[in-house]
């Protein structure tokens, strides 16, 4: 398989494949980098489409950029991304894990199509659920700005401000979500509500976990992008 490594601006990233008029954009999640995008480029290159993946800040080769890892930030980035990829490909779609898929719906308008995993739908939910596992308040976010976590969790009032003021785009595609049935971190329901109001497929591994790891796992996951990706 193809690859090339190379810089959009100051954001690094990988390409798989060889050339085509069809990119997927790989959107790694928490902990996570964009040689991930290897293996599902191992799927979907042979079908003729490419997978762009790209380093979010704070993670693979970004760790000690200085640049930090909060939706204004990523939105501007991302937005740079997508004016990359418009000039070099005419179909765009998005595979994205977790707070990935966040970023990719609060930055990018509607793709060919996306296949998300795990993905953060209401990132507000999260931030008010880890607020009540922390104890902590509203007003005693917006009085301290930001408050350290037992969980390895900063909360942050301007983040919480953000993501309420800068709604996720809905994306008028086909939408498949393989969500896992112990993720602890989304509950189904969000998934669900979400589902209601677009076009696509929801897909429960019920063994499965926010963090697809296991072989099992994997295996699964592999199997549902094989089903997925297209033609």
């Amino acid at each position: 398989m193809k690859l090339e490594t190379f810089s959009i601006g100051a954001i690094p990233a990988v390409l798989y494949g060889a050339p085509s008029n069809e990119v997927w954009l790989f959107l790694h999640g928490q902990s996570g980098c964009k040689e991930e995008g290897e293996r599902f480029g191992e799927i979907v290159c042979p079908k003729g489409q490419q997978v762009l993946a790209i380093d979010l800040p704070e993670h693979g080769q970004r760790k000690n950029s200085g640049e930090v890892l909060v939706p204004w930030v990523v939105d501007l980035e991302l937005k740079q991304v997508l004016d990359f990829m418009k000039s070099r490909w005419g179909s765009i779609s998005v595979r994205a894990n977790s707070i990935g898929a966040y970023f990719g719906m609060l930055s990018l308008p509607s793709p060919e199509r996306a296949l998300l995993v795990s993905p953060i739908l209401n990132l507000e939910r999260v931030i008010l659920d880890m607020m009540g596992w922390a104890n902590v308040t509203e007003a005693q976010l917006q009085e301290q700005g930001e408050i350290p976590t037992s969980f390895g969790q900063t909360l942050s009032w301007k983040y919480l401000c953000y993501v309420r003021e800068h709604p996720i785009h809905n994306w008028d595609c086909p939408i498949h979500i393989l969500y896992a049935g112990q993720d602890s971190l989304i509950p189904k329901e969000t998934v669900d509500k979400f589902m209601e109001y677009h076009q696509g497929k929801l897909t429960v591994l019920e063994q499965g976990e926010h963090w697809f790891h296991t072989p099992e796992q994997l295996a699964a996951l592999k199997a549902w992008e094989m089903e997925n990706c297209g033609d």
